[in-house]
């Protein structure tokens, strides 16, 4: 899979496009996944910078009615979207309504149930995170969408990029950073209750904002990601 493309089927109902993305320098990708609801419109959740050919591989699978900042740390190409897509509700935590004064955030994660999402999407928020962050079930496909609860980046051969993620334990494995291990929990115990609901719900597939997409064994790589929380 090339890591900039605008858009690739994953299942059914669902599609992702992959785009470089550095920080920290390091040179990783970043994943968007799009997501069908019932009566057909959008999910962009994590959305990559919008090109002309990525919008027209979404606009040609149907209307875009929600954009979805999963934590407070992918939503850097949010506001291009709602430019293109300004009817479009925007979910989003709502600590990122700090870092983010120029977005209008429609519904904040947490405030209530979205009728557009009822039965097919479920959203599960990571208590004790400081990351803020709300993983979503696309239940027709049974596949789980995270943004940073979880890393599959294999093998890069950027040599900075390398280093880092052998430091940090995620190197050729699917696995939390160390650094993210290691300060971003706030309450593990909180944190270990909502590992166990999301590992206890019907997912076959992972998306993971960072990585290649998990189609085998899913459950059991997220397990053996969060064991050292238990």
């Amino acid at each position: 899979m090339t890591t900039d493309q605008p858009l690739t089927p994953l299942a059914d109902g669902v599609w992702i496009a992959r785009a470089p993305v550095r920080f920290l320098g390091l040179r990783m990708t970043s994943t968007m996944t799009v997501l069908r609801l019932a009566d057909g419109s959008l999910l962009v959740h994590s959305p990559v910078p919008l090109t002309p050919e990525r919008r027209a591989a979404v606009e040609a699978l149907g209307p875009v009615a929600h954009l979805y900042a999963p934590n407070t740390f992918h939503h850097l190409r949010i506001g291009e979207w709602l430019a293109a897509f300004p009817s479009a509700r925007l979910h989003a935590p709502a600590a990122l309504a700090r870092k983010r004064r120029d977005l209008k955030i429609d519904r904040a994660h947490g405030a209530g149930p979205e009728p557009a999402f009822s039965g097919v999407i479920d959203e599960l928020h990571v208590d004790g995170f400081r990351l803020d962050e709300t993983v979503l079930l696309h239940r027709p496909s049974s596949t789980l969408v995270v943004a940073d609860l979880v890393h599959n980046v294999g093998r890069p051969t950027h040599l900075w990029t390398v280093f880092y993620t052998r430091a940090m334990g995620f190197y050729d494995r699917v696995a939390v950073s160390a650094v993210i291990r290691r300060t971003a929990f706030s309450d593990r115990a909180a944190a270990r209750r909502s590992v166990d609901r999301i590992l206890a719900l019907p997912f076959d597939r992972i998306v993971l904002g960072h990585g290649t997409p998990l189609v085998e064994g899913a459950r059991e790589a997220l397990a053996a990601a969060y064991r050292w929380l238990r």
